[in-house]
């Protein structure tokens, strides 16, 4: 099955994955979850046969590009959906002019799918929204 993953401003449907993915599978709170951020981030949405089955979040910080919350429904897992998010997003960060790196919190669990699409985990480990992450960078 094709999935077509690409900009989006349906922030509704955007926010209605993570809720699904990051607040009732993996108990993360609404307070966590939900900030103010979204109105000025770019919202990347993965289409598969007019379904909606994940997300990402970009946000530029200086001359760094960062990716957030990015989710697939757990019935599409396991099927290189993620991978092609985070391509996507660090595609679009490299056409951006002077984005030298991209960065990302990887939950600890996830580290190793994110050394394999390129980042080098970073500093220690922390607690985020309870769950323990590792900042990880791609030098572009």
């Amino acid at each position: 099955m094709t999935v077509h993953i690409g900009r989006t401003d349906d922030l509704a449907t955007c926010r209605w994955l993570r809720r699904v993915v990051f607040i009732q599978e993996q108990g993360v709170s609404e307070a966590d979850e939900v900030d103010d951020l979204d109105g000025t981030a770019i919202h990347l949405l993965a289409v598969e046969a007019g379904r909606p089955v994940g997300t990402a979040r970009l946000m530029v910080l200086e001359d760094t590009g960062k990716i957030g919350r990015v989710c697939v429904l757990k019935d599409r897992r396991g099927l290189g959906l993620g991978a092609a998010l985070v391509r996507a997003g660090v595609a679009e960060f490299r056409a951006m002019p002077g984005i030298a790196r991209v960065k990302l919190g990887a939950q600890v669990v996830a580290v190793g799918f994110y050394q394999r699409l390129g980042f080098e985990a970073v500093g220690p480990v922390y607690l985020d929204a309870g769950i323990a992450h590792r900042d990880m960078v791609m030098v572009l």
